[in-house]
């Protein structure tokens, strides 16, 4: 298995599917003050480079976490693990 690399990019195929799902998440929430069009806002121009995926999934806590993986495909649900499961290595 070849090691995670946070700044690495994932397949666009990934990518796009975090990106949709998360979108998809925010739009279930109250926008009384504007904060999940602010957070749409961020996401949905946001381009495949470096660890802008992983950054769309930092933006929830662990419980949408874990809501916007039961929301995605399987391959991305794999990378999104192998993402988390390295991140508490390093902590």
């Amino acid at each position: 298995m070849q090691a995670f690399d946070y700044y690495q990019a994932p397949e666009q195929e990934v990518f796009e599917d975090i990106k949709a799902k998360a979108i998809e998440l925010w739009q279930t929430y109250d926008d009384t003050y504007g904060y999940a069009t602010g957070k749409i806002n961020r996401i949905k121009d946001i381009e495949n480079v470096q660890d802008n995926a992983w950054y769309i999934i930092a933006m929830f806590d662990i419980q949408n976490q874990a809501k916007l993986l039961s929301m995605v495909n399987e391959k991305t649900k794999v990378k999104i693990q192998e993402m988390l499961a390295w991140s508490k290595k390093v902590v």
